[in-house]
């Protein structure tokens, strides 16, 4: 169980319950209670425009803030039977984005299968990749592959420097990373009309917001480029949720109040009307449907009586659905939000 420290007193209760009993402590105004003051409840999506793919939980890597609790030990993995499904599902929609994630994606077995397909349909593809999966022997050619089906790779980098980086993902990743990133710049990405995009995701070390995105990217720039001499087309600030184990970080650490408290005074209505829920429909390594990744790992899945499972995928049901929301939503609209895709407001 992700809530670690809950589930000693709950082992039976599910994690978005054990989540919504810590709530109850901290005092905070319920999410809903701050959407229905700018107007914006109930919340509905707008369309899909990003069909993410959650491929499972294994990764060569454990991070600290992972909200996915990812790692070498996981065994949860998408099917190629379930692979089948998105595709066909896919296929029924002029959906212009596909966005593959993890675990580790690429350690999926039919990771390159859906890349495959995707791009086949014409599809724009996008890998969540943690860079060090390059170097993995199994991997010798991932760079190559991606590159080849014009795969835009999104890839996690704390910090541009070594010692924020290691203590967030594992001794020694930093210095796997920037090899990593030299080998995508080999190959053109992240080099003026290429037509490879590489953008790289900074989350905060602690229990604080991101900085302003244009700022970050800025200072990623000039010390990636000046130190290590590697490029990149854009960076993205995402705030830490308190979701699996950076909650059990904030809980343990006793930030977890203060932090939800941060999180619910920064509230901005511009992020909650751009919510990336509102234009994304997650699926799981199972085929489950979700409004989002987060909801995903916390086992909310959509309501209203639409399709559950991408097996009964309908595009008409799912494109106006009203999002299921929590506290921890909070975390995509503090400040200016946080999104797959970096801020979402000025």
């Amino acid at each position: 169980m992700a809530l670690t420290l809950l589930g000693r007193q709950n082992p039976l209760a599910s994690a978005a319950e054990q989540l919504r009993i810590l709530d109850q402590t901290t005092g905070i105004p319920s999410f809903e209670a701050k959407l229905a003051q700018c107007g914006l409840l109930p919340l509905h999506a707008t369309g899909i425009t990003v069909f993410q793919i959650n491929v499972g939980k294994l990764c060569n890597q454990t991070c600290r803030h992972c909200h996915v609790d990812a790692g070498p030990d996981r065994t949860e993995s998408m099917s190629r039977e379930t692979a089948e499904l998105c595709i066909a599902a896919l296929a029924q929609t002029d959906i212009p984005t596909v966005d593959i994630t993890g675990g580790a994606p690429e350690l999926n077995q039919n990771f390159r299968w859906l890349v495959e397909q995707a791009h086949a349909l014409g599809r724009h593809i996008m890998d969540r990749c943690n860079l060090s999966i390059l170097l993995v022997p199994s991997q010798a050619d991932l760079a190559e592959f991606l590159a080849a089906h014009r795969v835009e790779v999104v890839a996690s980098l704390p910090y541009y420097r070594a010692s924020q980086t290691d203590a967030q993902r594992g001794e020694g990743i930093f210095d796997k990373s920037i090899e990593a990133l030299k080998r995508l710049n080999q190959l053109g990405y992240g080099r003026p009309d290429s037509g490879l995009l590489l953008n790289l995701v900074h989350n905060p070390v602690g229990a604080f917001l991101p900085p302003k995105q244009e700022a970050i990217e800025a200072q990623f720039r000039k010390e990636l480029r000046t130190r290590h001499g590697v490029e990149f087309n854009h960076l993205y600030t995402i705030t830490n949720m308190p979701v699996s184990r950076f909650l059990e970080f904030l809980m343990e650490s006793g930030n977890y109040e203060g932090y939800m408290e941060r999180l619910a005074n920064a509230f901005n209505p511009a992020a909650a009307a751009g919510v990336m829920c509102r234009y994304t429909l997650s699926v799981s390594w199972d085929g489950r449907l979700y409004d989002c990744d987060f909801n995903q790992m916390l086992e909310l899945p959509l309501e209203g009586g639409v399709p559950a499972h991408i097996r009964d995928f309908d595009p008409a049901q799912l494109q106006h659905r009203r999002i299921v929301t929590r506290n921890h939503c909070y975390g995509c609209t503090a400040g200016s939000g946080s999104s797959c895709g970096g801020a979402v407001a000025s």
